[in-house]
């Protein structure tokens, strides 16, 4: 029973249940008694993550040849394996998640799982599945998002039971990458631009190997990129300097480049030049990240500030965030901007200003009565951000606001910032001068 309750939760992708399962002493090698797949081909051909790692966690070979099992392509380099079907379905994420410590892989091991992604980034996806499965008719197509982050999209094409993402450029820079093999800046822009997307996982995937390990020739050639007539070229130029220099989320520390420059001197002559939206607004979010913590953080202000009233809600939403270091001390000018924002037409600018609002320590005459006019927002995150603003400068119309965002999930954000703010201002350790 305990077999078929398994294959059951593979199945239908909760991963819980399968850490529970295989706990109890369930085998991560056994397959799928409907076809002879091991458990860990069926994760990757549904593109499932974490019931992939929850496999290999308790022991799931992805090395494990599957000579005779269906469904995979041994003809190409590198046999037919957990791992090479990962590689063959174009998610760089999944891919990586089964490729083991590179030491375990000899040369020809490795020149494989290269050779097989290069094939599979060079072909006709659709020519390619209705090789391998011999279905005809129509090929499906739509655009998926890779669970359970959602950071990164691909085009997925389906035919004969088979799915393939297009994501094969960024697998193979993956590899590259794990490999230590050095690949030139011009040739990782190339594999970027065939997919001119920021969200797109080969662009995702191009951006973050060069944040991690960008030189100066290439910092250089990333910043002449900043004058490009092409959009694309200067959009990619934005993303790459800005990882680099907020080190994406702590993902890569600032050593992880011989270059040093701070945000105001890579991007904010840039950010009074730029004309793009996409690019101007990615522009400002790496000119945010010094905001009010630099000698030039009026000169940021300024650039900030003139941009409040742009047309594209992606450049104001980044607008806000030039300015809130300067949320605790606000000249009443730059106040009324971020209450205007707070009522801007676009709902994820509103759940900006909110955001920012709520760390507002200083004198805000009206604050209050603008998180207050946010509690019917379209956006349950700006309702749950105007909740905990009041909460914080001890305003009871908090109270009314977060009984009807309940119920509140205490473990996550924001409901988590929520909880803890509710729980201050019901102990009276909250002012209504909003002096926390």
């Amino acid at each position: 029973m305990g077999s078929v309750e398994l294959v059951a939760a593979v199945r239908r992708g909760d991963a819980d249940a399968v850490r529970e399962l295989l706990d109890d002493g369930g085998d991560p090698e056994h397959c799928d008694p409907a076809d002879g797949v091991p458990l860990l081909c069926l994760a990757v051909a549904a593109y499932d993550e974490p019931v992939a790692e929850a496999l290999m966690d308790a022991g799931a070979d992805p090395l494990r040849p599957l000579d005779g099992v269906p469904g995979g392509d041994p003809g190409l380099p590198g046999g037919d394996t957990a791992l090479t079907r990962a590689v063959d379905g174009g998610s760089s994420t999944m891919s990586a998640r089964l490729l083991p410590e590179p030491v375990l892989l000899d040369a020809d091991a490795r020149a494989a799982l290269l050779a097989r992604a290069q094939y599979w980034a060079e072909a006709d996806i659709e020519a390619e599945l209705r090789r391998s499965t011999g279905a005809d008719g129509p090929v499906a197509r739509r655009r998926v998002w890779e669970e359970p982050l959602r950071t990164s999209c691909y085009e997925s094409f389906s035919l004969g039971g088979r799915t393939v993402w297009d994501g094969h450029l960024g697998v193979l820079t993956v590899l590259e990458e794990r490999f230590r093999m050095p690949v030139p800046f011009d040739e990782l822009l190339a594999r970027a631009l065939t997919r001119p997307d920021r969200d797109h996982g080969v662009w995702t995937d191009v951006v973050i190997r060069l944040a991690g390990c960008l030189g100066a020739e290439d910092w250089a050639a990333a910043e002449a990129l900043r004058d490009h007539p092409d959009r694309l070229r200067r959009l990619f130029a934005a993303d790459v300097l800005r990882c680099l220099v907020i080190g994406f989320g702590g993902m890569f520390p600032r050593s992880s480049t011989v270059v040093e420059k701070e945000a105001s001197e890579v991007f904010l002559p840039w950010a009074r030049e730029e004309r793009d939206p996409e690019v101007l607004a990615q522009v400002l979010s790496g000119l945010s990240e010094e905001s009010g913590g630099s000698d030039r953080s009026d000169e940021v202000d300024a650039v900030g500030l003139s941009y409040v009233g742009h047309p594209d809600p992606r450049v104001r939403r980044e607008a806000i965030e030039t300015l809130r270091y300067e949320l605790t001390a606000m000249p009443r000018h730059k106040l009324d901007a971020v209450y205007a924002l707070a009522r801007d037409p676009d709902p994820a600018v509103r759940e900006r200003a909110a955001y920012w609002l709520t760390h507002c320590r200083g004198e805000a005459p009206g604050l209050t009565d603008v998180l207050a006019g946010l509690g019917d927002d379209e956006l349950r995150k700006t309702r749950v951000h105007a909740a905990r603003g009041l909460a914080l400068r001890g305003d009871p119309r908090c109270a009314e606001a977060a009984r009807r965002l309940r119920p509140l999930d205490a473990e996550r954000w924001p409901d988590a910032d929520l909880v803890d703010a509710m729980w201050r201002y019901e102990r009276g350790e909250v002012k209504g001068s909003g002096r926390v």
